[in-house]
């Protein structure tokens, strides 16, 4: 029981702080501390027996591990979203968009572009370092208020596009190594649950941004922002070349090289958007720095949620907790879907959601009878509901470190869209299943 409450009251506490602005760097450790002090996890290697996890290892394996895994990209996408902004490029398109669709349709404009390089494979914290620079430009040139824009970034990545059948995305793929399922599992139910989200979402989206507007709420210019209203700008179909060669490479490379893929398309970007745009760079050394920096600041935010993910791990508690949730009687796709949205919450990761519950619930549930196809698209879906809850890194990484809003600020609407509104998607879904559809 102590290890239980310590548990959900590191959870509640991360939250709490995280939306009160504290340094992940500060708050995570805190709360791993609480967790490790109520489930008699040692504190130090040496105070720890035979086999016995400890605080420090397990959250230091958890923090240097994400980044080993991922910095190459994180600082590609960081370099890639600043040469585009320092060239002119973002600008550049965002201005012909507004041309073309009207400033109203500028939210529009960016849920679209992030939910293109989403299913085109590209990785969503890299969507949100490239598509920001334009969304920013987008946003300024329809006056709108800049803290609605970690929301519109986050609602074209991680909803209708990141869990949907035929997506590239992990949280798409981790089901069919253990259901032998295929990318387009339950296709049919998919794609009305993408449209429900992606119009419902939206009409929210601008319901929120109407009612801001009217509130006189308007787009705040910072010190820190890039120029705007340049004469020099490129051409802007030829500032879209290193878009298109982040979406090309990743989607042709995706099978065969992995998350390496990313890591070609995005040299491949850095070095398109460079040659391209070359003339219009403003300062590009101070812009390559800047993105070292920021792909520092955002992966280390990152890391440090999945540090603490890794002691929540270790606690017996969280064991009890997924063996319970697991366990849940009824319908199958039903206690799945709990399952899996209660452990992605606990962890704040959607696929960590899926790959901890999915070998327990996968042979349990298949051999019960459930469907395959039909468990695989309900496990993907609700992997990406409670899954965004303040703490979640993508979360962290997209108001703070990439867009430089306050958690206070941008959560509520990021919240309203990829919480609530994959909740009711995945509500849909289960009744289109039940329905026989």
């Amino acid at each position: 029981m102590l290890s239980l409450i310590g548990l959900l009251g590191g959870l509640a506490l991360l939250i709490v702080l995280v939306m009160r602005g504290m340094s992940l760097f500060v708050a995570t450790p805190l709360c791993a501390l609480l967790v490790a002090l109520t489930s008699d996890i040692a504190l130090l290697p040496p105070l720890a027996a035979e086999g016995q996890a400890d605080l420090i290892t397990q959250y230091m394996n958890g923090f240097t591990g994400f980044i080993a895994s991922w910095f190459f990209v994180f600082l590609l996408g960081s370099l890639f979203g600043k040469l585009m902004e320092s060239s002119g490029g973002a600008e550049s398109v965002a201005h012909w968009i507004v041309r073309r669709l009207g400033t109203h349709h500028a939210a529009l404009a960016v849920v679209i572009a992030c939910a293109v390089l989403t299913y085109g494979g590209v990785s969503l914290f890299v969507v949100a370092f490239s598509v920001y620079p334009m969304a920013l430009a987008l946003f300024r040139d329809a006056e709108l208020p800049r803290r609605f824009i970690p929301a519109t970034l986050a609602f074209g990545s991680v909803t209708f596009t990141m869990t949907s059948a035929g997506s590239p995305e992990i949280q798409n793929w981790i089901p069919i190594e253990h259901l032998g399922t295929g990318p387009l599992a339950a296709w049919q139910a998919s794609l009305v649950v993408a449209i429900f989200m992606a119009t419902t979402g939206y009409f929210w989206l601008k319901w929120m941004l109407k009612r801001a507007v009217a509130r006189g709420e308007r787009f705040e210019e910072r010190e820190a922002d890039p120029e705007s209203g340049r004469g020099d700008l490129p051409n802007p179909v030829l500032a879209l070349v290193p878009l298109l060669l982040v979406l090309g490479f990743s989607f042709t490379l995706h099978d065969r090289l992995g998350i390496s893929a990313l890591i070609v398309a995005l040299l491949a970007g850095c070095i398109g958007a460079a040659l391209i745009n070359l003339r219009h760079l403003h300062q590009p050394g101070e812009a390559l720095t800047e993105g070292g920096v920021g792909a520092l600041v955002a992966i280390g935010n990152t890391a440090a949620v999945v540090g603490f993910g890794t002691v929540a791990k270790v606690s017996p508690a969280f064991d009890a907790a997924v063996v319970w949730v697991t366990g849940l009687p009824g319908n199958g796709l039903v206690s799945a879907a709990i399952a899996v949205s209660a452990i992605a919450a606990m962890t704040g990761s959607a696929s960590g959601g899926q790959a901890i519950a999915l070998p327990i619930l996968g042979p349990h549930y298949v051999d019960a009878g459930v469907d395959p196809d039909q468990l695989h698209r309900v496990v993907s879906i609700s992997s990406g509901a409670l899954d965004s809850l303040p703490h979640n890194g993508y979360v962290v990484t997209t108001i703070r470190a990439i867009c430089n809003e306050t958690h206070s600020a941008a959560y509520p609407a990021m919240g309203a869209l990829t919480v609530l509104i994959p909740v009711a998607g995945l509500i849909l879904c289960l009744g289109l299943f039940a329905l026989g559809l």
